[in-house]
């Protein structure tokens, strides 16, 4: 996927989140972010759009020494799912004025403005998935926004251990763990080194793996996030189990 497709996928993700949670009971319960209710989880979506949209608008180009924004928050919390809507429209106009390809400061890998839209996608996908599985509704995620995912996801795991400190435990003497898509083409390599862990590039040659994980690329990217667990029945496992059980406990964030 490209930026203009991410930016378009942003307004999709989110116009199916508002949906799903509008006429829901915002009390309900969250299983895969415990703690957390409907309404947190749309609390923290709008948050995220407003403060990535706030960094896109001040092309930062060093770390935000300050996360305040003003996130104008409605009085009542039936009204969130409109000012979720509300926080993507802004976000949707901040994209059509950026030069996306715009050198930037990013936590990732890549430092350009577009990788705050890429990460902005994949927040909202995720938990727009959490939002249907607290309500029993099997979430559908697109095959190539999918793929996309887990490549976002494994390209910037390494650089996440300031908000994901477990993922710092992510070290091993030179093994590595393959992740393979079922349903068509996706493979990655993950290196485990001493000093840290990295995704193998293509150009590095194929590679061995210690342990493997096959599954469609819809449920590898949950399972990569933690909503899915590598045991389930979706997966297909080869290779150290206990190479996948560290990965899985230190990985997801």
């Amino acid at each position: 996927m490209n930026p203009t497709q991410h930016t378009a996928a942003v307004a999709a993700e989110t116009a199916e989140f508002v949906a799903t949670v509008t006429a829901a009971d915002l009390s309900t319960p969250v299983p895969t972010c415990p703690g957390w209710t409907l309404g947190d989880l749309t609390q923290h979506v709008g948050s995220v759009h407003r403060w990535f949209t706030e960094l896109l608008r001040r092309r930062i180009q060093q770390p935000p020494t300050s996360r305040e924004v003003d996130l104008r928050l409605p009085e009542q919390p039936h009204d969130l799912p409109a000012w979720l809507a509300a926080s993507a429209s802004e976000a949707a106009e901040v994209f059509a004025a950026t030069d996306l390809d715009a050198p930037m400061w990013a936590w990732g890998v890549d430092q350009h403005a577009r990788f705050w839209v890429r990460r902005m996608l994949f927040e909202t996908l995720v938990h727009r998935a959490d939002a249907q599985l607290a309500l029993g509704i099997t979430p559908h995620i697109d095959r190539a926004s999918a793929v996309d995912g887990i490549d976002e996801f494994l390209t910037n795991l390494p650089f996440a251990s300031s908000f994901a400190p477990l993922t710092a435990q992510l070290r091993a003497a030179d093994r590595a763990v393959r992740f393979t898509c079922a349903d068509g083409d996706g493979d990655w390599l993950v290196g485990l080194r001493p000093d840290g862990f990295a995704l193998v590039a293509e150009h590095d040659g194929p590679g061995t793996a210690d342990a493997a994980v096959r599954g469609t690329a819809a449920d590898l990217l949950l399972l990569l996030y933690g909503r899915l667990n590598h045991r389930d029945d979706a997966f297909h496992l080869l290779g150290d189990p206990d190479l996948l059980d560290h990965w899985f406990t230190h990985s997801a964030f």
